[in-house]
């Protein structure tokens, strides 16, 4: 038996899916995360339910099976199994061994997003799940007509990193997101704060102009204003990125002024590990302004879209140059300090993952391959 290195820490919630996507997938949704391929489906009783996507028997994929109330049919030989992940049927077999089963996950459904518990079941509790109201909150807040998805060829943490430092904002997207490059240079990350689980901080851009995605969404009366532009970051662990952003005249102060007159925007953005180097990319972006107008929401998409194809490019290509260069060493400038800090609290994670629950490689003597 020889020690097997630890990619993930499994005592997190990650989110697994929006609840669309298992009804879009005939409620049999196959996704891997961590390395590790689930079936999630939802059962008679509203309940989402996650197994390990391979049939105890011959590996056959659950996700082409058959759902049947709170269970799932294997359809290569028929084992029925139930929401426990237990066989409680063999078609022509009476006795069934409390062996024949599969690892269940602990789901939750919040705000459109299912989220799984990869580790310790009895460790899990649905409090801890950075739930964003805004994303329930119908009436205050409007976002897409359909919450969006992306695959990265990328490790998630790479994701995490261009999301800790927006300077990259001003040039990665200037014509997009950004506005002008100025926005690196006349701002700083402010009000650092560092969790245990992760960080939050904020970044002003002053007497600014409106960037380009703002400017397609606000009425022409407002066109051309200078304004003082927020947002206000919190990044948690395993890969939950929440985002206030506000756009205010020039000068504002929230105590004396309040928020009748500022537009806001909610951003949330979820990054699962797929596998070590791809990754699962969840997110929405809510207004709080003219939610009777469909068109806002479906500019503020599009907008944002192409700004995260923007990131895609970068990202994916770091990803590939790094494959081919396992011995580099990055050298920390110092908008680097938040994302270190995640890092660090990453590797805190692993390590103590590590000291108490030590993952062993066994030979496998029983392989059908």
């Amino acid at each position: 038996m020889t020690e097997k290195k630890r990619y993930f820490i499994e005592n997190l919630w990650y989110a697994a899916a929006w609840e669309y996507e298992v009804a879009e997938a005939d409620n049999k949704l196959a996704r891997t995360i961590c390395e590790t391929p689930l079936v999630f489906y939802q059962g008679d009783t509203d309940n989402y339910i996650a197994l390990d996507d391979r049939c105890c028997h011959r590996a056959a994929p659950l996700s082409i099976g058959r759902v049947e109330g709170n269970c799932i049919r294997c359809m290569y030989h028929g084992m029925l199994y139930d929401e426990k992940g237990q066989v409680v049927e063999i078609p022509g077999q009476q006795h069934i061994s409390k062996s024949l089963k599969v690892r269940s996950y602990p789901v939750v459904a919040k705000g459109g997003m299912i989220w799984i518990w990869m580790g310790d079941k009895d460790l899990a509790n649905e409090d801890d799940i950075y739930d964003f109201p805004p994303l329930s909150d119908k009436e205050n807040w409007r976002g897409f007509d359909k919450e969006a998805y992306l695959h990265y060829d990328a490790n998630w943490l790479l994701i995490v990193d261009n999301l800790a430092d927006f300077s990259h904002v001003a040039f990665v997207h200037t014509n997009t997101l950004g506005g002008s490059e100025a926005y690196a240079y006349s701002t700083l990350p402010e009000n650092i704060e560092k969790h245990d689980d992760g960080f939050s901080m904020e970044r002003w851009h002053r007497d600014s102009n409106a960037p380009p995605f703002h400017a397609k969404v606000i009425p022409a009366s407002e066109q051309g204003d200078k304004l003082d532009r927020a947002n206000i970051v919190s990044m948690r662990l395993p890969g939950v990125f929440l985002m206030e952003t506000l756009f205010a005249p020039v000068g504002w102060n929230e105590e004396i002024d309040g928020r009748s007159n500022v537009r806001e925007y909610r951003n949330c953005q979820f990054m699962t590990p797929e596998t070590r180097n791809t990754t699962h990319f969840f997110w929405n972006y809510m207004h709080n302004k003219d939610m009777d107008k469909p068109e806002v929401s479906a500019s503020l998409k599009e907008s944002l879209l192409e700004g995260f194809m923007e990131d895609k490019l970068f990202i994916e290509d770091q990803q590939k140059l790094l494959e081919l260069s396992p011995d580099f060493v990055p050298r920390a400038i110092a908008a680097d300090e938040a994302f270190v800090h995640f890092r660090n609290k990453w590797a805190a994670g692993l390590k103590a993952e590590d000291a108490a629950n030590p993952l062993i490689h066994k030979e496998n003597k029983r392989s059908i391959l």
